[in-house]
């Protein structure tokens, strides 16, 4: 008999109603993700000892100016990258070949007898993994525009790309959504979508690992050794760590896209993370760092 002790803290998905527009804690979740992690970059650009090294010449990577425009790019990214990578990856891929969840509802099939559906995100459906395409694409062509360098600025996205992702998992949780597998752990929960079963509340956890570690790890990386120093390695240590977090993460989550009888999509996507890992980490290390002259 399993039996949950904490309580699920029931809150409405949706923050206020104003008239017929619902503001959701999803959607501010987005908005709060980017708006710190823009103030956040913005206070790295303004730490006078994070770029007094041979590599950047005492000037940061980009300016205050350059990176509120990135933010614009970058959102686009996120919100178009997240909602097709989700029709691609599990609407499409996985539900056209396997189609064993509930969540698949006749998809992939749905798409084109109505598709509305492809940008229904507010139906529910946004990829990490979709949105950091997104992201990588608008890093490249922002920066081929201005002419500034994609590893340098992708090590700072890389740094604050945590912030994000810990308020995503967190309206996860507020949504009651992405639970855990069934557990007597002490901190079980019941999830009203879900059973009246105790699961693990897998959101927080990714909130933990993704977010909260994942930060501290890019921060001392960044801070502490100055790893930027080596152009493309703290987003070499992104993608490991977020592969490596993510791949854990699944194994308390009651993914409701697993094949192969074990593995979840979140899990196989965990080892593209890791061959762009391996290419970051080549091209951060294929030449020795400036040294300073004299």
């Amino acid at each position: 008999m399993f039996e949950a002790v904490l309580p699920f803290p029931h809150i409405d998905p949706v923050l206020i109603h104003l008239g017929p527009l619902a503001i959701r804690w999803y959607a501010l979740s987005y908005i709060a993700g980017l708006l710190v992690g823009w103030w956040y970059l913005l206070r790295l650009l303004r730490t006078p000892s994070l770029w007094q090294s041979p590599t950047f010449g005492g000037r940061p990577p980009a300016t205050a100016d350059d990176i509120g425009d990135l933010v614009v790019w970058m959102t686009l990214g996120v919100i178009l990258g997240g909602r097709l990578g989700f029709v691609l990856i599990y609407g499409t891929f996985f539900c056209g070949i396997w189609g064993t969840s509930p969540a698949c509802a006749g998809l992939p099939l749905a798409y084109l007898t109505n598709p509305v559906k492809i940008i229904a995100a507010w139906e529910g459906g946004m990829s990490f993994h979709g949105g950091l395409i997104g992201v990588t694409i608008a890093l490249f062509l922002f920066g081929r525009r201005r002419r500034l360098d994609m590893l340098k600025l992708a090590d700072l996205v890389a740094s604050v790309t945590p912030i994000g992702l810990f308020f995503g998992r967190i309206a996860n949780f507020i949504n009651g959504e992405l639970w855990g597998k069934v557990t007597n752990v002490p901190w079980a929960m019941v999830f009203p979508r879900a059973d009246q079963m105790p699961r693990h509340p897998s959101q927080l956890y990714e909130a933990g690992m993704e977010g909260l570690f994942l930060f501290a790890i890019m921060q001392i990386g960044l801070r502490r050794f100055h790893l930027h120093d080596r152009p493309g390695l703290l987003a070499a240590i992104f993608c490991t760590f977020y592969g490596i977090f993510r791949y854990v993460a699944e194994i308390f989550r009651d993914s409701d896209t697993v094949f192969a009888n074990w593995l979840s999509v979140g899990q196989a996507l965990s080892i593209p993370m890791w061959m762009v890992a391996a290419l970051l980490f080549w091209l951060a290390f294929r030449r020795p760092v400036a040294k300073a002259a004299g």
